[in-house]
């Protein structure tokens, strides 16, 4: 039934936003913060993140590239930038490196979906 290929697709995605929380805290917390009000650190706070355009976020100095860059921020733009975020965005200040797995990227960005709203 509908309901049924519903429910399952909410599950994969409750569990995909979990393993993507285990992502942030090993390889995102340390520069990143997600909830309203919360601290810039080496890197910006990320809430409000999708929808919004690169460089945006108040209180925090972004490089010129990432600014000037005109990325609006959502799953598909995400999914291409945290495979090699100095590739994507050239002259960018984040030093990470990437996560070169597809799975996690999805699922670290079904957790931002969530934590960043």
């Amino acid at each position: 039934s509908a309901a049924s290929a519903l429910s399952k697709f909410v599950v994969i995605d409750i569990m995909s936003a979990t393993k993507g929380a285990k992502v942030f805290k090993t390889k995102c917390s340390q520069c990143h913060t997600v909830e309203a009000g919360g601290a810039h650190k080496q890197g910006p706070n990320l809430h409000g993140l999708f929808g919004r355009q690169s460089g945006q976020a108040e209180g925090y100095a972004y490089s010129t590239a990432n600014k000037e860059s005109g990325i609006i921020w959502g799953p598909d733009t995400l999914f291409e930038y945290l495979e090699a975020p100095k590739k994507y965005i050239k002259g960018t200040k984040m030093v990470f490196a990437g996560l070169k797995k597809p799975a996690e990227r999805k699922d670290l960005i079904a957790y931002l979906q969530e934590a960043t709203a």
